[in-house]
């Protein structure tokens, strides 16, 4: 947020918020909007249950993966023994885009950003002594979702554990990673396939799975306002409704385990006003647009992570600070769940002290500040209701304008989506620059002197260590029945099947993730978005 300039002790210059909002010196009640229903009725402003976390906190995840599988299984257990209450698995940039770790390509990159998974062997490793059946997991992975997802499937048979028991959300919206992130795989078209198959097979097998998390997170951390973020994710679910209709399946099906993933980064009341225009929003697009008859259809839940693009590497204590204003931002905004950063990541992976330090923000949150007995604590506030119409109105307009360009596919080949992120973010580096924009020890308030901050390192050994691992899964499985079950999927993939059943029976008899988005990478092709022509 601007704030006013020395020579203006009377603060009557011009103050914005980050979508471009012109905030008054004060609010009063002529700028109350409407009162909305209570929290629990349509159209959900206020929260999408009545009594919100008076019942329950919000569900607790903290990201974490990294290394080996064997290395990520160690701090999940040591996170849900200090109280974490869900899962969220970060994965490898080599996973995330359909290859092996010991392919050339995956050189130097194998569990650096994430854990490594490579087949059916890693997800075992991954979860072992967790129980699935109590336990949610929350998947980031995107472009190979249908595979991971399939994994933690059969891992959980193995448990004894059916799909109809499972509990979770894979993020699954390569939408996003066109418009703002970059870890696509094949063109738009196979691609929503991919997405809509997923709708299809956990209707059918796996009734209380999150099949997609639309996810504004990655657009707000390239850039876009939080306005954008909402307007830009909102159209992309859209999209995925509209797909998921033109393959022939019913609204109220698959709408009910849609969900959504935001960031909550700094400026503390627009974020608040953001979460609750999101919610009418879409119950609105759900009821009037879409037709949809079931309330369920109509609620949007979502998963809040503090905003990582906040963190500064100079004076990384100061993160502390932020990661809990942007959680409790989140809080008071009506999330389902919550990820706290940890304050070392603009440096490195969090360390095992950092995570838990982390989640302990959320347990002082949830535990000592007494907000958790009432749904909507700032209900009735002037400036929080006068900026939830204003985002309201803000959004609809850029949705209508995505409408207008022929819906989000189209708004991201065009690469409008992606001029628009790229200039609210030349906007905001613009205003750090200048120091209109502080960044508390970035351009004011520096210091010296640093402390220093141990930080969680890789090794090569790890990374050698897992292209071991993979070569003994293919010396050790019946490599005739992989064969088989890839020119199975891959027939799949050419014909009109859903793709899943191939793709499980071959990740049963261990195929590995490059091998099966191989087969289909051979059959559907890889994206190039147009620069690259």
């Amino acid at each position: 947020m601007a704030t006013p300039a020395s020579g203006d002790p009377d603060g009557e210059r011009e103050v914005l918020s980050e979508s471009g909002l012109p905030l008054k010196p004060h609010y009063e009640a002529a700028d109350l909007p409407p009162a909305e229903p209570p929290p629990g009725e349509y159209p959900y402003t206020r929260g999408v249950y009545p009594d919100m976390y008076r019942g329950r906190p919000w569900t607790m995840r903290q990201y974490a993966g990294f290394a080996t599988a064997a290395e990520s299984n160690r701090r999940y257990r040591a996170l849900l023994q200090a109280g974490q209450t869900g899962l969220s698995v970060a994965f490898d940039l080599v996973t995330q885009m359909g290859y092996d770790s010991d392919d050339p390509i995956a050189e130097g990159e194998v569990g650096k950003v994430g854990v490594a998974i490579d087949s059916l062997a890693d997800m075992e490793t991954l979860m072992s002594e967790i129980p699935l059946d109590t336990v949610s997991t929350s998947m980031t992975i995107n472009a190979p979702a249908a595979g991971l997802m399939l994994l933690y499937q059969l891992t959980a048979e193995k448990q004894g554990v059916a799909g109809d028991k499972l509990s979770g959300t894979i993020q699954n919206d390569i939408l996003k990673e066109y418009a703002a992130r970059g870890t696509y795989i094949f063109p738009p078209e196979p691609s929503m396939r991919l997405v809509t198959d997923t709708f299809a097979y956990c209707a059918e097998h796996m009734p209380r799975w999150n099949t997609i998390s639309i996810s504004g997170y990655h657009i707000s951390e390239a850039g876009a306002t939080p306005m954008q973020e909402l307007a830009f994710t909102l159209a992309n679910g859209m999209a995925y409704v509209d797909a998921a209709l033109a393959a022939g399946l019913e609204i109220d099906k698959f709408a009910p385990r849609l969900s959504f993933f935001f960031n909550c980064k700094m400026e503390f009341f627009e974020e608040v006003a953001k979460f609750r225009a999101a919610r009418k929003i879409w119950a609105s697009l759900m009821r009037d647009r879409y037709e949809a008859s079931d309330p369920r259809s109509m609620m949007l839940r979502f998963h809040t992570q503090t905003a990582g693009s906040s963190l500064t590497a100079l004076q990384p204590y100061n993160n502390v600070v932020r990661t809990a204003v942007e959680a409790l931002a989140a809080v008071l905004g009506g999330t389902q769940s919550l990820h706290t950063n940890s304050f070392d990541e603009a440096l490195a992976l969090p360390t095992e002290f950092s995570a838990t330090l982390a989640l302990r923000t959320q347990q002082v949150i949830a535990h000592e500040t007494g907000i958790t007995p009432v749904a909507d604590p700032l209900a009735g506030s002037y400036l929080v209701e006068a900026l939830t119409a204003e985002m309201e109105a803000g959004a609809r307009a850029l949705i209508g304008e995505i409408d207008e360009r022929g819906g989000s596919v189209k708004a991201i080949e065009s690469g409008w989506m992606q001029r628009q992120i790229a200039d609210s973010a030349y906007h905001f580096q613009q205003a750090v620059e200048r120091g209109d924009r502080v960044i508390v020890g970035v351009n004011r308030f520096q210091s010296k002197d640093e402390a220093d901050v141990e930080i969680q390192r890789v090794t090569p050994e790890q990374e050698e260590e897992q292209r071991r691992r993979v070569a003994r899964v293919r010396a050790d499985r019946d490599n005739d029945a992989v064969a088989r079950n890839l020119d199975a999927l891959e027939q799949a993939a050419r014909g009109e099947d859903n793709v899943l059943v191939s793709m499980k029976q071959a990740f049963a008899d261990y195929a590995t993730i490059g091998e099966v988005y191989g087969r289909l990478r051979d059959v559907w092709g890889r994206y190039r978005p147009r620069a690259e022509v």
